[in-house]
């Protein structure tokens, strides 16, 4: 069965979202952007947090200290590092999924430097590291043999994600603008990009 995250969770509104969806992971940005939440706010949104849905913090070229500092008060599950993070800023007491954005084909070569626990796979965004609400060539990903979950992000949406999974077929999907209207998640696009993603694991069992 393929997961879910949605990421870029900021209000306790999405929370109770999230939760009535019964998703595997909650997303929680601490990098520079509109998405970006404070350690005390996430703190009280983590307190609502249902059991069972994994906790990842994105972190984007973030001192060692304050990813620890998170990670600690938190309790986060995985450690969701996309920046440009090196082979040796990767090593956490947390799972640790390293974002490579795609471009062309040169992103397979640095795939075996790191030692990780999740790749995650998304579309290059300009001046930023990530979030453009824009998808990249899944063709690309033909090929690749990881030994870990592939993690898909990159303007994911109700309508493309089962073709998505059809042509990468990744262990985890990772929403955040695909699921907004206006900049804040929005239940009947969540509901039905959740309901496309368990569709398509049902049709291909």
């Amino acid at each position: 069965m393929v997961k879910i995250k949605i990421c870029g969770l900021r209000r306790e509104e999405d929370i109770a979202l999230v939760n009535s969806l019964g998703v595997d992971y909650a997303g929680f940005v601490f990098a520079p952007g509109r998405r970006q939440i404070d350690l005390s706010r996430a703190a009280k949104l983590v307190a609502k947090l249902a059991k069972g849905i994994s906790k990842v913090g994105v972190f984007v070229n973030a001192p060692r200290p304050l990813i620890e500092q998170h990670a600690a008060a938190l309790g986060l599950d995985v450690i969701q590092l996309h920046g440009d993070e090196g082979p040796a800023d990767t090593q956490y007491q947390q799972l640790v999924w390293k974002a490579f954005p795609v471009r062309d084909a040169e992103f397979k070569h640095r795939l075996s430097r790191y030692t990780v626990d999740g790749i995650l796979l998304d579309a290059p965004a300009g001046g930023t590291y990530g979030g453009s609400g824009r998808t990249f060539d899944w063709l690309l990903t033909q090929g690749i043999n990881l030994r870990v979950p592939l993690i898909l992000a990159g303007g994911l949406q109700a309508a493309n994600v089962a073709e998505a999974m059809r042509i990468v077929q990744p262990a985890v999907v990772d929403v955040s603008s695909g699921v907004e209207v206006n900049g804040y998640k929005d239940f009947s696009k969540m509901e039905q990009f959740v309901e496309r993603v368990r569709q398509h694991a049902d049709n291909t069992r």
